[in-house]
């Protein structure tokens, strides 16, 4: 379903929009990093309205996806901080990324992003925006700072994607792009995911895989509707927790083994690197006689491409390509 429609800018719309609490971004004239193509537009960001009448020109990220999100779409010139980043950013976005100052290893307070004085935040979950965090979104609001999260965290039912796909993935990529007035960068990034997706070979022969992103005790696994599902599925895995409704879900070791997967997807993560997980589960009386442990059948996804975002089909590419090396 569209999230995007245009806006007229009147005052009648203006006060309508006051009245329904709907944020608004504040005015500002348009840099040279946006296109001529920049219109006005209303989106509804996971239940709150955006009105955005011109292209931010002071943004904050706060997660990798986000980050990666506008440096994908060459919009650097913009970025005044970033937080919570989930590891290093992809080598082509590097020298764009150094340039720009690090707010906080994790979520913001409200007094360092504050200190930045943003037109614009945009955060990887909503519970980036807490009173307690960054800040509660509409109090950014009353302060002249537009919100934005990315759909593909949306919890709320009817927001939720359900499942999420990489034309979904596609949509964010677009909507972001429209709201800095480069709708033809998304259109060129679009494709060339598209046709990484495209170029990449499944296996001949069905292969089971478990998706593991944390836990020792109980591990936390990916599950039937989220990002992990979506990558697994084009990289022709089948995920043997896919019954799941839910994006990641705890799981119990005896189920791990009673499934006995292939392969094992691990991510890594400064905080729990994928050589932690192979310990753990080597370690284990239980999972090291699983067949992908015993036989060293394991796959590794960076934490920050197994999220919804720019990253998800050079990740599939990976684990196509890792696969192969797998034989």
């Amino acid at each position: 379903m569209p999230r995007i429609r245009p806006v007229l800018l009147t005052a009648v719309a203006a006060l309508a929009l006051a009245a329904c609490s709907a944020q608004s971004a504040p005015e500002a004239a348009p840099t040279g990093t946006a296109s001529a193509t920049f219109a006005p537009v209303t989106l509804d960001n996971c239940g709150t309205e955006v009105t955005i009448t011109a292209p931010p020109t002071k943004v904050v990220t706060i997660k990798s996806t986000a980050t990666e999100m506008l440096l994908a779409l060459g919009m650097q010139d913009v970025l005044i901080g970033t937080a919570f980043a989930d590891g290093p950013v992809p080598a082509e976005y590097e020298s764009a990324y150094t340039s720009v100052p690090v707010v906080s290893d994790k979520v913001p307070g409200q007094e360092a992003l504050l200190a930045l004085e943003p037109d614009f935040v945009y955060g990887g979950w909503e519970s980036n925006f807490s009173a307690d965090g960054a800040g509660d979104r509409a109090a950014l609001h009353d302060l002249g700072i537009t919100t934005y999260v990315s759909p593909a965290a949306c919890k709320e039912e009817g927001y939720m994607p359900d499942p999420l796909t990489f034309e979904e993935v596609a949509d964010e990529i677009r909507e972001v792009a429209t709201i800095f007035g480069v709708p033809e960068r998304a259109e060129e990034l679009v494709a060339e995911q598209e046709a990484t997706l495209d170029a990449v070979q499944q296996p001949a022969e069905e292969t089971t895989a478990l998706w593991y992103s944390s836990g020792t005790d109980t591990p936390y696994v990916g599950a039937g509707i989220g990002a992990p599902q979506m990558i697994m599925d084009a990289a022709g895995l089948t995920n043997i927790f896919a019954d799941v409704h839910d994006t990641w879900t705890s799981a119990g070791w005896e189920q791990v083994v009673a499934a006995d997967p292939d392969v094992i997807v691990l991510v890594d993560a400064a905080w729990n690197t994928a050589e932690k997980k192979i310990g753990l589960l080597e370690a284990n009386p239980a999972t090291s006689q699983l067949t992908a442990v015993r036989e060293k059948q394991y796959l590794v996804v960076p934490f920050a491409a197994g999220e919804a975002g720019v990253r998800n089909a050079d990740a599939v590419a990976s684990l196509s390509d890792q696969l192969t090396e797998l034989g």
